[in-house]
């Protein structure tokens, strides 16, 4: 059964055209340091899950596009490198704490902007809209999926 999420990305770092411009689309999704959000990666997406890709920490955050999940999880090599901004002095290789998994841009779409989504009752209990709520990663009900992919995105 497929389900659906919402994943947070700065465009610095990874924007829905740098997921688009990437060989087969396909960029791989580092740099996640929420145990939760890792745990959905680990435990609960799966190949060919559907993708909210949304642009956090910019002018205007919101969805930008419509992704999928593309492999299932192995370790963040960023948690290794010292040089890297996600680096983890406590996590080895041989018992890494991050984990990855690759996503597919399937297209761009028109900025579906925080306060739009916001002003949507039908999405209101959507979990990015929840005060409070930092996860970079959070599971999308179906309803709320079919609703922003299928009438507001077209």
């Amino acid at each position: 059964m497929t389900q659906y999420w919402l994943m947070k990305s700065e465009p610095e770092e990874c924007s829905i055209d740098d997921a688009l411009a990437a060989p087969d689309a396909t960029v791989p999704w580092t740099g996640v340091r929420s145990y939760q959000a890792r745990n959905f990666m680990r435990d609960a997406m799966k190949v060919g899950d559907g993708v909210l890709f949304y642009h956090s920490s910019c002018p205007e955050p919101g969805i930008y596009g419509v992704a999928r999940v593309a492999s299932g999880t192995r370790p963040d090599p960023t948690q290794f490198d010292p040089k890297s901004p996600y680096y983890d002095a406590k996590s080895k290789p041989e018992d890494p704490r991050w984990l990855l998994l690759d996503v597919q841009a399937v297209r761009k779409t028109r900025v579906l902007a925080l306060p739009e989504l916001r002003a949507t009752p039908a999405l209101a209990d959507m979990l990015v809209l929840r005060k409070g709520n930092r996860l970079s990663i959070t599971p999308v009900d179906a309803a709320h999926w079919h609703l922003i992919a299928d009438k507001m995105l077209a």
